[in-house]
Formats: C-alpha cells, sequence, structure tokens
C-alpha cells in the first residue's frame, strides 16, 4: 500500500505546490512593495503569476494519470492539496481586485 507521504513526496506532486507557493509570495510581495492598486499595466509580477498558475495544470494531468490508478485515496488528498494552494495564491488577486 503506497502511503500518502510517499505520493506528495513525488516531484510531480511536489511542484505544482512549489509553484503555487511562489505565486502567493509575488503577490504578497507586491502587495508589500507597491501597495494593492492595480496598475495601469500589468507588469513583469502579474505575468510570472499567471505562467505560473497555469503551467500547474500539465503538472497536475500528469500527476493524476501517474498516480490516480496506483493509489487513488493519497493521490486525491494530494490533488486537494494542490487546487487549494492554487486557491490560496489566487484569495489576494481576487480580494484586492489586482
Amino acid at each position: 500500500m503506497v502511503t500518502f507521504q510517499t505520493v506528495v513526496r513525488r516531484p510531480s506532486a511536489l511542484l505544482p505546490l512549489a509553484m503555487s507557493v511562489t505565486a502567493f509570495a509575488l503577490v504578497v510581495g507586491r502587495i508589500a512593495i507597491v501597495g494593492a492598486t492595480a496598475g495601469a499595466d500589468e507588469g513583469a509580477t502579474a505575468h510570472l503569476f499567471q505562467i505560473l498558475i497555469v503551467a500547474q495544470v500539465p503538472l497536475a494531468v500528469f500527476f493524476a494519470a501517474t498516480w490516480l490508478s496506483r493509489a487513488p485515496r493519497s493521490a486525491l488528498r494530494v490533488l486537494a492539496l494542490q487546487a487549494a494552494a492554487v486557491l490560496v495564491a489566487l484569495a489576494p488577486v481576487y480580494c484586492f481586485h489586482l
């Protein structure tokens, strides 16, 4: 039986989580430096944020295709964790209308 700890340590599980944390850090850093105002131009921070969020999709699909058949319960928990991390990264953008 494959445990949750074994599955979550896989690079295909950790990379999307790391990307979400990085995207969140970019938004929080921008808010700390510039403030929570939307500028006329999106800027490099917004483009990096968008790339990080969108690039997670193929990684999560790869993870799901690889692990759902091997360890469905653990894989679903990791996918839920990945989805929660994306929602946390998107929350400041939604709340501050950035």
